[in-house]
């Protein structure tokens, strides 16, 4: 089985392809660039140099959200295209889930972080070694979410591009229970997602969604408008 991971829900860009246990090849760039410019280039570039052909996948991997609205849905919408015209498996995988493999190993509490700015994140709590969930994903202020973690009195792997932006409302909030992942191991990678994404099912092509965790501003100035309305 070869499979393609795709995972463009933050400002990195990270693919790779695996044959069964076997990683072909990995690339992750963390560079401001548009993934809607970028993606399906490196995705077809990096197939060739593997040479493999979109014949030979059999799975489609990609990570869901949350995260940055526009890259979550360049990322779903290339992989949905693949899988629909290869007619192969689609599996999703949280983006949150995806950065908290980074710290698999550790053993404790793993908080992924994406900055959602104002002081929010989105952002959830895993257990290290099985992944379970502990928190669910969500959009919260960090603050607040972090008296929920401090409760549980366990030390915290904290990884994530942006935990450098929190690094001090989180030090401050859990103390000597916070710890921080190297930089070289705050980034998604793609062979994480694969790796996820063998113990999750088939998603239906025409069904598969983004998981924001919050809605778009539109949405929001939407509802703020019918509410004036109303009142």
């Amino acid at each position: 089985m070869i499979y393609l991971g795709i995972d463009t829900s933050n400002s990195p860009l990270a693919i790779a392809l695996m044959s069964d246990d076997t990683v072909l090849i990995e690339e992750t760039t963390n560079l401001k660039i548009n993934h809607s410019l970028t993606a399906m280039p490196a995705i077809e570039e990096m197939m060739k140099k593997a040479k493999i052909t979109p014949k030979d996948l059999t799975h489609i991997a990609v990570a869901e959200g949350p995260g940055s609205y526009t890259g979550v849905r360049i990322g779903l919408t290339i992989a949905k295209t693949l899988a629909w015209s290869l007619k192969i498996p689609l599996h999703l995988v949280s983006s949150l889930k995806v950065l908290a493999a980074n710290g698999q190993h550790f053993d404790g509490l793993i908080c992924p972080i994406m900055d959602a700015r104002r002081g929010t994140v989105f952002t959830g709590l895993y257990a290290g070694h099985s992944l379970e969930s502990v928190i669910e994903d969500q959009h919260s202020d960090l603050k607040e979410f972090l008296e929920k973690v401090k409760i549980l009195n366990k030390p915290v792997l904290f990884t994530g591009i942006d935990i450098a932006v929190h690094e001090g409302v989180i030090r401050e909030a859990m103390g000597d229970l916070a710890l921080f992942s190297a930089p070289q191991n705050r980034l998604p990678r793609a062979v994480n997602l694969i790796m996820l994404a063998k113990d999750v099912a088939a998603e239906d092509v025409h069904h598969a969604v983004p998981e924001y965790q919050r809605i778009t501003e539109a949405e929001a100035n939407y509802i703020k408008s019918q509410e004036g309305q109303v009142s």
